[in-house]
C-alpha cells in the first residue's frame, strides 16, 4: 500500500509508480494497470490517471511466469539438420513461442522435444530459435542447436547476412514491378498491440518484386533488409496494398469482398517464408533452401488467376 504525497498531485499514475517501484519497469507497471492489478482508493484505474494527492494506491504483483518449457512431441517438417543447425518449415497456425493465451503446441516445445540439447540456447523459452515467424505465417525458420551457433547466426541476422525472402499475395497492384519501401516502424502509439510507420521508429527496408499480376491482386516476392516485427505486413499496408487475409493491417472493402469472396474470406495473412540462406556457423559453407507455396496459398493463387 502506498500513499500519494500532496506534492505529487497532477502526476500520471504509471510515472509516479515507476519512480517508487524501481524494480519494475514502466512497461511492466502499465501492464499491471491494464490488468486491473493497480487500484487507486480501491478502484482500478488507467496508466494516464492524474493523481490528486492523498490517495491510497494498492498494487498486486503476480509471481513471475514459469520460465521452464515442457517438451512436446509435435510433428516437425525438417528441411535440414546437423549437429549445429536445424531448418524447419513451419505450418501456418503454429505459434513459435509460448505466450499470453498459448502455452501448448508451440514450435519451441516441439523443437525442445526433437533436439533436447537446445534447452537454454538463446533463452529458456526460446530453444535455439534465431528469428521468429508470426503464428499465421508459414515457411522456413532457422534454429541454432548450440550456444556458439546461436551467437554467430544472431549476429548474421543483425548484420543482414541472412537471406530471407517471402512470397506474399497482396490486394491491388504495385505501381511498378519493383518497389522498395524504406520507412521506419515502431509500436503504434494509438494501439500498442499493432506496429505502424512512425518517424521516430527503427529503420525498416523491404524490396518487393511482382511475380504475377491477377485481376485484383499481386503475387509478390518480399526481400527483408531488416527484421522488424510485422515488417512486410506494415509496409504493404502503408503503400495501400495489404496482405490478403491480414486481420490486423488489411481492410477488406465491400468492393473487394464482392469481387473476390474467396480472397476476402481467406483465414490468414497470405505470407510464406519461401527462401532462407546463410553461411553455416561452423563450416562457413553457404546454404540456401526454398519452400514451395503451401496448399492453401496454391489454391488462393489459382482462384485469383481465374477471377
Amino acid at each position: 500500500m502506498l500513499t500519494v504525497e500532496p506534492a505529487s498531485a497532477g502526476a500520471r499514475l504509471d510515472r509516479w509508480l515507476s519512480e517508487r517501484l524501481t524494480d519494475l519497469s514502466r512497461a511492466r507497471l502499465q501492464s499491471l494497470i491494464r490488468g486491473g492489478l493497480v487500484r487507486v482508493d480501491g478502484a482500478a484505474s488507467k496508466a494516464a490517471h492524474r493523481l490528486r494527492g492523498g490517495e491510497r494506491v494498492e498494487i498486486e504483483v503476480p509471481p513471475p511466469a514459469d520460465e521452464t518449457l515442457t517438451p512436446e512431441s509435435v510433428p516437425l517438417s525438417i528441411v535440414y539438420e546437423d549437429p549445429h543447425v536445424l531448418v524447419v518449415d513451419k505450418p501456418a497456425g503454429m505459434v513459435v513461442h509460448p505466450g499470453a493465451g498459448r502455452s501448448g503446441g508451440t514450435l519451441a516445445a516441439a523443437i525442445l522435444a526433437h533436439a533436447p540439447t537446445t534447452a537454454g540456447v538463446g533463452g529458456p523459452r526460446r530453444p535455439g530459435i534465431v528469428h521468429r515467424l508470426d503464428k499465421d505465417t508459414s515457411g522456413l525458420l532457422l534454429v541454432a542447436k548450440t550456444d556458439r551457433a546461436h551467437r554467430i547466426l544472431s549476429r548474421a541476422i543483425a548484420d543482414r547476412r541472412v537471406i530471407r525472402r517471402y512470397a506474399a499475395l497482396a490486394w491491388g497492384h504495385l505501381d511498378d514491378d519493383r518497389v522498395t519501401v524504406d520507412r521506419p516502424i515502431a509500436r503504434d502509439p494509438r494501439d500498442r498491440k499493432r506496429m505502424a510507420i512512425v518517424n521516430t521508429g527503427r529503420l525498416a527496408k523491404t524490396d518487393f518484386l511482382r511475380l504475377a499480376r491477377f485481376d485484383a491482386a499481386d503475387l509478390l516476392r518480399a526481400h527483408l533488409h531488416t527484421g522488424r516485427t510485422h515488417q512486410i505486413r506494415v509496409h504493404l499496408a502503408a503503400i495501400g496494398h495489404p496482405l490478403i487475409g491480414d486481420p490486423v493491417y488489411g481492410r477488406v472493402t465491400s468492393a473487394r469482398r464482392k469481387a473476390l469472396p474467396v480472397a476476402a474470406a481467406f483465414p490468414r495473412q497470405a505470407l510464406h517464408a519461401a527462401v532462407l540462406g546463410f553461411a553455416h556457423p561452423r563450416t562457413r559453407k553457404k546454404l540456401r533452401w526454398e519452400s514451395p507455396l503451401p496448399p492453401d496459398l496454391v489454391e488462393l493463387s489459382s482462384a485469383l488467376s481465374k477471377a
